[in-house]
């Protein structure tokens, strides 16, 4: 039978499953990639990491995420994660536009969505005993810091489009990146400067965690940009994707901890795209280049390319299936959920790897 999963990890990490294996007190850090629809598919794992196994190792973990990314880590802060992660996958696959919906009305749908998912569930979210949630969002900057209508925005985008595609560093004149997170978490291994965008760090709090959510995946053009969020830089801002798609970031400072730097990054794919500009340059993934050491400690799961030719199409639900599908909402939806009820077999072949773990399965993801 093929394999529903593929693991990869860096030198570090690779080491360490050697000697150890793969254990729940070891994990410091959980990434959360950007990506809609495609993050829905690790579900089932996403259940079993933050409703079972994490908290047979109880400790503070760092968890950080961008768009979809961000509203899982959310849910896997409520105090009963596996329901929150369900209702979140419920609400998600439950959307349902017109043809060429306005971004008001897309953001109005996101809104109440969001509400159905945090409402009266802020002060577990915020609050959480170990987790320490951080929520990426991008603030606009030059033609982006105050866009007065559609136009100007798309003038923005246009700008830093371009710019991108000479270098990311390129891409920090149109743009910074907010961390609106924990206060607890000192988050030192991000807060050093490790790239050339400018980084606001701000408190998450009960009156800003809709905000935020809602910021970092706020897509643009599609959706009106966030204008305010409390606690944060006077701006505008848009999905936390934008820069950090795949957050490709500095794990490896975090290696050497004595309570265990492994970074476990439950993943819809098998690279790592740093933004969302990045996708058709595939010359840009992490692990190449001279950051290919941010990597080290990082272990990898994410679907199989057999896994992805059982389900729907033969891949993942994206956002394009909102057009594929059209206004045939209710097919869509039984796609969507039946490609969640697979991510099961993820679930089970990631737990017989934790509990028996088989090196020879294991990829190196930055040698």
């Amino acid at each position: 039978m093929n394999a529903a999963i593929q693991i990869h990890a860096g030198r570090k990490a690779y080491a360490h499953l050697c000697e150890h294996g793969l254990r729940a007190q070891d994990v410091a850090i959980i990434p959360a990639a950007a990506g809609g629809p495609k993050g829905l598919i690790l579900q089932a794992l996403d259940q079993w990491l933050f409703g079972e196994w994490l908290p047979s190792a109880p400790r503070e973990r760092s968890l950080i995420g961008a768009s979809i990314g961000a509203w899982r880590m959310a849910a896997a802060c409520h105090s009963d994660p596996v329901a929150a992660f369900q209702r979140l996958g419920d609400l998600y696959c439950e959307q349902r536009y017109p043809e060429n919906p306005s971004p008001h009305y897309v953001t109005r749908v996101i809104q109440n969505l969001l509400q159905d998912f945090v409402g009266g569930h802020e002060t577990e979210v915020t609050n959480n005993p170990y987790h320490r949630l951080h929520l990426l969002a991008v603030r606009g900057r030059g033609l982006l810091t105050a866009p007065k209508s559609d136009t100007s925005a798309k003038a923005g985008f246009v700008a830093a489009t371009f710019a991108n595609l000479a270098s990311r560093s390129r891409l920090a004149r149109h743009m910074d990146r907010v961390v609106v997170g924990d206060a607890r978490d000192t988050m030192y291994w991000l807060k050093a400067r490790f790239d050339n965008f400018d980084t606001h760090f701000c408190p998450l709090k009960t009156d800003n965690l809709g905000w935020s959510l809602l910021a970092s995946g706020t897509l643009p053009l599609i959706m009106e940009p966030v204008r305010q969020i409390p606690h944060a830089p006077a701006g505008t801002y848009w999905d936390g994707g934008i820069i950090d798609y795949h957050l490709a970031l500095p794990y490896s400072r975090v290696a050497g901890s004595k309570d265990g730097g492994l970074v476990l990054y439950p993943h819809f794919t098998d690279h790592i795209v740093p933004g969302w500009l990045d996708k058709p340059l595939p010359w840009r993934r992490a692990g190449l280049g001279s950051n290919r050491e941010w990597l080290d400690n990082v272990v990898m799961v994410s679907p199989s390319q057999a896994f992805l030719k059982t389900l729907s199409r033969g891949k993942l639900p994206d956002r394009k299936d909102f057009f594929y599908y059209g206004t045939n909402h209710d097919f869509r939806i039984q796609n969507w959920k039946i490609a969640i009820s697979e991510s099961a077999r993820m679930r089970d072949e990631f737990a017989e790897f934790v509990a028996k773990p088989n090196l020879d399965i294991v990829q190196r993801l930055n040698f």
